[in-house]
């Protein structure tokens, strides 16, 4: 099987002016030649098979929304080779967007004042999909999310959620080999947020579509993808499943704790500065434990701890001398967690 996407070497370069202060420096800029190069992409070499789930990740600015530019044949790469489906999408773009999906979170595709129904009949007619074809996807749609309920309701009426439902409905309708999610999950509420990873999960599975998900939700990755790949500042730094991402960073334990429960010591003033207080109590008993973060998160002191440096018990006996812990709970650390610490560099 070959794969779905393909990038071997891939660079995008932007030649950027060197802008000047003030009125003067814009005037001067006019006549400027001087720029530098910006490698928003670096050497990206990547296959992705059909039917897979990949998390696309990486900080602002790290090269993600140029990288699906190039796929989707918007940008065309300064060097390298991207195929999609067999094709280069730049030199093929109309008969590339036939074969893809794309969902923006908070950009719609939909018609505003239409029904929603009425701009599925336009898609329809746009990517020539079969009758029979339709008629199915409408009733498969019906059946996973109740989507009839929404058919002829206007996009305008509609919440943000119902919205970005049915922009993912309309990216599967006509059943293309790839479908590209940039964020859709932005901004719902989290029933609206585990509806839409059924639908996408179940379309995946049923039609075998190619998904790529650009997200800063964590909760969308774990859900979704089995694998991940991150880019920043334009260069890959992961390439593998999420079990592997977690076992990246094995020995990090999270631990949260609480020293008392009345209401008035669980503000958040009093807790940040009992949360700077646990680590100056650590990092002057541990000073080498120099990947120790103290935070506050929902009422708990949370403690992020690398076992290779400090022992869990070792880190609660040191507090224990300095203060009685009234509740405490233990975490193995998140794929957010070790993303977090991905880009704080700590991955090399």
């Amino acid at each position: 099987m070959e794969p779905m996407i393909q990038m071997t070497g891939v660079h995008k370069e932007f030649k950027v002016v060197n802008r000047r202060e003030g009125v003067r420096g814009s005037i001067l800029d006019l006549f400027s030649r001087d720029y530098q190069i910006l490698h928003a992409v670096n050497n990206v070499t990547l296959n992705i098979m059909p039917g897979e789930m990949v998390g696309y990740l990486g900080p602002n600015g790290a090269g993600k929304s140029t990288t699906i530019k190039m796929m989707t044949g918007i940008l065309e790469p300064t060097s390298g080779e991207i195929l999609v489906n067999k094709r280069v999408p730049y030199k093929n773009r109309t008969r590339n967007a036939q074969d893809i999906g794309v969902v923006f979170g908070q950009r719609t595709q939909l018609w505003w004042a239409l029904p929603v129904i009425e701009s599925f009949k336009i898609l329809k007619e746009i990517y020539r999909i079969p009758d029979l074809e339709y008629k199915d996807n409408l009733e498969y749609y019906d059946a996973l999310v109740g989507a009839g309920s929404l058919y002829h309701k206007t996009v305008r009426e509609m919440s943000l959620g119902q919205r970005t439902l049915c922009d993912i409905l309309a990216a599967f309708l006509h059943n293309p080999g790839v479908v590209f999610m940039d964020e859709p999950t932005i901004g719902l509420d989290v029933s609206m947020k585990g509806k839409i990873r059924q639908l996408v999960g179940s379309l995946n599975e049923r039609k075998g579509t190619t998904v790529i998900l650009t997200t800063h939700d964590m909760g969308d990755v774990d859900a979704l993808c089995k694998r991940i790949v991150i880019i920043d500042k334009g260069k890959m730094i992961y390439d593998n499943d999420i079990e592997h991402l977690q076992q990246y960073f094995g020995a990090y334990r999270t631990m949260k704790i609480q020293f008392c429960r009345k209401t008035e010591e669980l503000e958040n003033k009093v807790l940040e500065k009992q949360a700077k207080e646990v680590e100056k109590w650590l990092l002057e008993k541990f000073p080498l434990a120099k990947s120790t973060a103290v935070s506050v998160e929902d009422k708990w002191i949370q403690i992020l701890l690398n076992e290779d440096e400090i022992r869990m018990m070792q880190a609660v006996n040191c507090i224990q001398d300095n203060r009685r812990i009234m509740d405490m709970n233990l975490q193995e650390i998140t794929t957010e967690s070790v993303i977090r610490k991905i880009y704080e560099g700590e991955a090399g």
